[in-house]
């Protein structure tokens, strides 16, 4: 009995050891939300900066700005602690609580708009996102309370010795074959569907999640004292994540250019969870030891999250199309755009509001503050048979 007892003990310690312990996925979760809180807020300062070096028509550029360095100082804490996060808990966990910046974001951005609106108005425009921030708020606790908590201490050989398993070859060479398919037709046939350059991204985005959990493990390892930054992998690794984020930035651009950055938050989120989840699955085993209840329940709070971000995404204003045409006013010799008429020029009111940034319906022409010289215009002759014909005014 006491052999029992003493070998269970002694497998509890191993399995702790491992990482396996609910302490290290709290100290992961816990990191990762404060990290994407910090990555919302940088972002919002950041882009306070900008508006306000715009609209006082500022000539410093924006980087010699405090509020852009107080941004930025913010950025990399957040991302710094994201990336520590990889070490502590899985993937599975990890992966979908970027969910709480889309939180952060949407309640920074109610805040920040400063809108007068009576509350029947108020409830209709924001009524899908409080309904997606409830069920995001809802999904976030039902995944991290269900989520897997079998994970182990990423060691070189560990490494090895997940990368070298079928599993996780078949996986990889499924991956580039959708890869090289999806970018075929991206580049062959201008398959530039959102769907097509996000799957591009999800699938980098999955080997990125890989790399940098093997990274931040190592790293962790090293500097409580089990060196493992000598060891080839870790090189290869580090190599394989510097590759794919700078390709996945690279994509994720091009989707920004082609298609509504609205519409680009919620499927990115989706896909690029649901490849980091499988990727978490196959490659560190993380829902080996799971039940089947915990794995449906994990599942379910992760949808409730799929469902919330895009109903926050969904209710967001989205901008017109900017379709110019210009009008000369041959008096003045100003030249006035028009957007299906209506005027799309500043206001000269020294905010920056040029093309669809500002919504100017109702407002009269503006015109800009150009002189331009006007050629000499020649009189008719009194006969009128040899003349110019008559110049129409605007």
């Amino acid at each position: 009995m006491i052999g029992k007892l003493f070998l269970k003990t002694s497998r509890m310690d191993f399995s702790r050891a491992d990482g396996g312990s609910y302490t290290d996925n709290l100290i992961g979760t816990l990191l990762a939300i404060f990290g994407n809180v910090l990555v919302s807020i940088s972002l919002t300062i950041q882009k306070h900066s900008h508006v306000t070096l715009a609209g006082t028509k500022d000539p410093r550029a924006f980087y010699r700005t405090k509020t852009w360095w107080c941004g930025f100082v913010f950025t990399c804490l957040g991302e710094g602690a994201n990336f520590v996060s990889y070490a502590f808990a899985p993937l599975a966990l990890v992966a979908p609580l970027n969910a709480v910046s889309v939180i952060t974001s949407s309640i920074l951005g109610l805040i920040f708009l400063r809108e007068k609106s009576k509350p029947r108005d108020f409830a209709r425009r924001y009524g899908l996102s409080f309904l997606g921030l409830i069920l995001t708020t809802g999904g976030t606790y039902l995944f991290v309370a269900f989520g897997p908590n079998s994970h182990e201490k990423l060691q070189a050989e560990n490494i090895v010795k997940h990368l070298v398993g079928w599993p996780v070859l078949l996986y990889l060479l499924l991956e580039i074959i959708m890869f090289c398919l999806l970018l075929y037709f991206y580049k062959q046939h201008r398959a530039n569907y959102v769907v097509v350059v996000l799957m591009l991204v999800a699938l980098l985005g999955s080997i990125t999640v890989i790399t940098v959990k093997a990274v931040s493990g190592m790293l962790v390892l090293s500097s409580e004292g089990t060196m493992q930054l000598d060891y080839p992998i870790f090189s290869v690794m580090f190599v394989c994540m510097v590759a794919s984020v700078i390709f996945q930035a690279n994509f994720l651009s091009q989707a920004c250019k082609l298609h509504d950055s609205c519409l680009i938050a919620s499927v990115n989120y989706i896909l690029s969870t649901v490849f980091a989840v499988v990727a978490g699955a196959v490659f560190y085993l993380e829902f080996k030891n799971e039940d089947i209840l915990h794995v449906c329940m994990y599942l379910l709070g992760t949808a409730f999250c799929f469902l919330g971000v895009y109903l926050i995404t969904k209710n967001r204003k989205k901008s017109k199309s900017f379709e110019p045409y210009v009008t000369m006013d041959m008096a003045n010799g100003v030249p006035v755009i028009h957007d299906k008429g209506l005027v799309v020029q500043p206001d000269f009111n020294g905010s920056f509001s040029y093309g669809a940034l500002v919504n100017n319906d109702g407002v009269a022409p503006a015109a800009l503050p150009v002189k331009l010289e006007q050629p000499p215009v020649r009189s008719r002759s009194p006969d009128g048979s040899h003349g110019h014909p008559d110049l129409k005014t605007d």
